[in-house]
């Protein structure tokens, strides 16, 4: 009986991630305001601001250049806290120390049961990045960028950078996309770069050298690889309207996935007939789709009674069809998407050639096909830069509404 007493006690002092809970009276609520948090990356730090709120509910603000990400689903319970990322299927699980202090482990389903990163958030305005030197060089502009040099992983970007005194903002982009909204320093000879999404854990470093970037890319725990750059206002990537194709013997799309609410959808269906139809292949899990939804969500809203359609054509991280869909209906639902979404199988490259056979293959997520009112694929988009490359997003933004007209310009075929 005392053995089970003492067990139970144990047991009653447990709080979340196994830590135990005081008993020397209430902990104190974390202070609302401005916070710095940093994840440990094995050793290295990547640093990220948010802003914690408090009124009828608590909130997290967080900071990524121009981005702010509003996170509303925040539990705490006696010294414990709970927060879960809004899009993605992560979060943060901790113990609150003090008012101004509040230690745990980021947690990454997506990447697997037991895939964590432990955290530190301490109260009070700070640098995202500490730093004292002034910097040797203004960074800003582009930059002709190659990562993981002589192994078969390598791939070319496109550094795009803006820096104000030593603050420095910008991204990468690859030829799948981007590496959406990095903010850091320029410290005298070092720029330093992070971004922290609820998916991306995104940490940069490098020194200038001559006239070159030498420098090395965290992912998570999970990656990490060196990437050199030098500036380059002329260099371009493939153009990304050329990097995926309709397999020959094929001039249309066809397919017939279930719908999120039940029934089934395929371009084919009555509601599509003689419309301009966009097909997005995309996952909940990716934050460039996320991006791309937005924009066609807006452009849907915009021009659908003028005869615009889209469909979503969604491959999910998870192996279990039920839990996928909860997760589309999640997305769908967070981000107001008012067209239909479809699921198709698991997000694998291979997965996804086989489900979508007349396509020559699947590079990215997201892709985006553009089909006229007769039925003819015009376009088929590779890959998608969101806000954080600036005037390149606004440059597709504005020519993609051009094409889009054109092509609702256009009369459907006589029936």
């Amino acid at each position: 009986m005392a053995l089970r007493t003492a067990l139970f006690l144990v047991i009653a002092a447990l709080g979340w991630d196994g830590c135990s809970s005081r008993t020397n009276g209430p902990t104190p609520a974390p202070r609302t305001g401005p916070w710095r948090m940093a994840l440990d990356l094995n050793g290295q730090e990547l640093p990220f601001l948010f802003d914690l709120e408090h009124d009828s509910a608590w909130r997290l603000l967080v900071h990524n250049g121009e981005e702010r990400i509003t996170v509303d689903d925040l539990t705490l319970r006696a010294d414990s806290i709970r927060v879960r990322m809004p899009l993605f299927d992560s979060e943060f699980r901790g113990r609150v120390l003090n008012d101004s202090t509040i230690t745990g482990h980021w947690h990454n389903y997506l990447k697997g049961p037991d895939y964590r990163i432990a955290f530190t958030a301490r109260a009070g305005r700070a640098q995202r990045f500490e730093h004292d030197g002034e910097p040797v060089a203004d960074l800003s502009g582009q930059w002709r960028t190659h990562f993981s040099h002589g192994t078969p992983e390598a791939y070319d970007a496109l550094g795009l950078f803006t820096q104000h005194d030593g603050q420095l903002t910008g991204t990468f982009g690859t030829e799948t996309g981007d590496y959406r909204f990095l903010e850091g320093v320029v410290d005298g000879d070092s720029l330093k770069l992070s971004c922290f999404d609820g998916s991306h854990a995104f940490l940069f470093k490098a020194q200038l050298r001559h006239d070159s970037l030498i420098g090395r890319y965290w992912s998570g725990t999970h990656w990490q690889e060196p990437w050199i750059a030098v500036r380059d206002p002329q260099f371009h990537l493939r153009d990304p309207d050329s990097l995926t194709f309709l397999k020959e013997g094929h001039d249309m799309v066809d397919f017939r996935f279930p719908g999120l609410d039940g029934g089934t959808v395929s371009p084919k269906d009555a509601r599509f007939a003689g419309k301009v139809l966009m097909v997005q292949v995309m996952g909940s899990w990716c934050p460039n789709c996320v991006d791309e939804t937005l924009l066609l969500d807006e452009l849907y809203a915009k021009h659908n009674a003028n005869g615009l359609e889209v469909i979503a054509i969604a491959f999910e991280k998870y192996e279990d069809e039920a839990r996928s869909i909860a997760a589309l209906k999640h997305f769908r639902d967070r981000l107001q998407v008012k067209y239909p979404i479809v699921y198709a199988g698991n997000a694998n490259k291979e997965v996804a050639s086989a489900k979508l056979p007349f396509l020559d293959h699947v590079m990215s997520y997201p892709t985006c096909i553009f089909i006229d009112r007769k039925g003819k694929v015009r376009r088929i988009r590779t890959g998608f830069y969101g806000p954080g490359p600036g005037e390149h997003y606004t440059h597709y933004k504005r020519n993609l509404e051009r094409f889009l007209q054109d092509l609702l310009a256009e009369q459907p075929q006589a029936s």
